[in-house]
């Protein structure tokens, strides 16, 4: 995950300005945003690379207030894959934008650090997530059921949109009892 803000020269204009972060959702219950979440769709990123099928994260909170991460995936060699972190909250006005950090993986170790995590849109009943970065350069679809409704990817894919991604980038992510093929998310 990156932070910072990505900076764009508008047409006819010497200087460059910076493109705002997408907004979080006003208010993240992070008692009802803890457990576990089935990843359904996501842009892919190198550490997903591994992963065939079944990814899911485990969030619950640490001893010190923090969230303890925990995300695991079936690999395509069968396998189980996991890899544990933290997540410290850097905005205290929405609790929807978070630090997350990977002992271990290089500059992702630093457990204080700028946001990475942002939560854009969110089921009212907290049954689906959409998850970026300042930079818009990953993106996640999470949901608490292996498979979303009709209606529910819609508000999904309406989500990305307003957070200033393209469903298209988001590729499916196969879960045992929901989707088994990979395709761009605005095929469905």
């Amino acid at each position: 995950m990156v932070g910072g803000a990505v900076a764009i020269a508008a047409p006819g204009s010497a200087q460059a300005a910076p493109v705002a972060a997408p907004a979080p959702v006003s208010s993240l219950d992070l008692t009802r945003y803890l457990g576990t979440w089935n990843q359904l769709a996501a842009v892919p990123q190198y550490f997903n690379l591994a992963c065939a099928r079944d990814t899911q994260a485990n969030y619950a909170l640490d001893p010190q207030g923090n969230v303890s991460v925990r995300n695991t995936c079936t690999t395509w060699s069968n396998m189980d894959n996991e890899i544990a972190g933290t997540a410290t909250i850097n905005d205290r006005m929405t609790g929807a934008q978070l630090h997350v950090s990977f002992p271990g993986v290089p500059t992702q170790d630093r457990i204080d650090g700028p946001t990475n995590y942002i939560v854009t849109a969110l089921g009212p009943d907290y049954s689906w997530a959409v998850v970026t970065d300042p930079g818009r350069i990953s993106g996640f679809v999470l949901a608490r059921a292996p498979m979303l409704d009709t209606a529910s990817w819609q508000r999904v894919r309406a989500g990305i949109v307003a957070a200033g991604q393209d469903p298209c980038l988001y590729l499916t992510s196969p879960t045992t009892g929901g989707l088994a093929d990979i395709v761009p998310l605005c095929t469905l």
